[in-house]
């Protein structure tokens, strides 16, 4: 029986002009992590990464902690949706994502600050009357993941690996958990939200079909350092 584990990035840039690149506490997160992975995982898994240069970093540091000569499958069906895009679409100025940390670093509660300002991009954005705004709309997004979810499923139970990691984003762990527990858009997205960086989704595949062991294990990471925990 395979286990899937689902594993969100290390932490990103956030704010910057490019997201899209681990930061030094990310990619110690990515460190920790393989480190917990070798104590975990009894034999080499088979290991697929979205395309996205955070997803591919994050899986590089994290298998040379543990697996070294693992071979990553990169496939670009575990790519994030477009969050800037889905940002600006909400409001202009937020075109640039610097605007958006300043923003976010005056107000008093910060996160409480993004998380509505999150909320309201994503309303906007599953809601259905704005879909033709975007590159990629909600409705193709969640057929993009729940086919990519099928097709792996499929695929490991023909090869049947003990294990199998799939390095990718918050968003679209959370289609995947949405569609295995049949949640609303709204509900799929607040388990975005909790999603923290480098935590880890736990699947069984029993026939083709994935089950729900665990969601968002990020207690290993505080174990090492409480410090090293973040969810942006």
């Amino acid at each position: 029986m395979t286990t899937i584990y689902l594993i969100r990035h290390g932490q990103a840039s956030f704010g910057a002009e490019s997201y899209d690149k681990l930061s030094p506490n990310g990619e110690l997160q990515a460190k920790v992590l393989g480190q917990y992975f070798d104590r975990i995982l009894k034999e080499s898994p088979y290991v697929v990464a979205g395309s996205m240069q955070r997803h591919q970093q994050t899986a590089n540091l994290a298998l040379a902690e543990c697996f070294p000569e693992a071979q990553v499958d990169t496939n670009n069906a575990w790519n994030e949706f477009n969050h800037q895009q889905v940002f600006a679409q909400y409001e202009p100025r937020f075109n640039q994502p610097h605007l958006l940390k300043e923003d976010v670093s005056k107000h008093e509660n910060p996160r409480a600050y993004l998380s509505k300002i999150f909320e309201g991009a994503i309303e906007r954005w599953t809601g259905g009357e704005f879909h033709h705004e975007y590159d990629e709309s909600w409705p193709h997004f969640k057929n993009r993941v729940e086919t990519a979810l099928e097709k792996l499923c499929n695929q490991l139970a023909e090869t049947k690996p003990r294990y199998a990691v799939v390095f990718s984003s918050g968003g679209v762990i959370s289609v995947a958990v949405g569609k295995i527990l049949g949640l609303s858009p709204e509900k799929t997205f607040a388990l975005n939200w909790a999603i923290a960086n480098t935590s880890m989704t736990t699947l069984r595949l029993v026939g083709n079909e994935p089950q729900l062991l665990s969601l968002n294990e990020h207690h290993f990471i505080k174990a090492v350092d409480p410090n090293l925990l973040t969810w942006i």
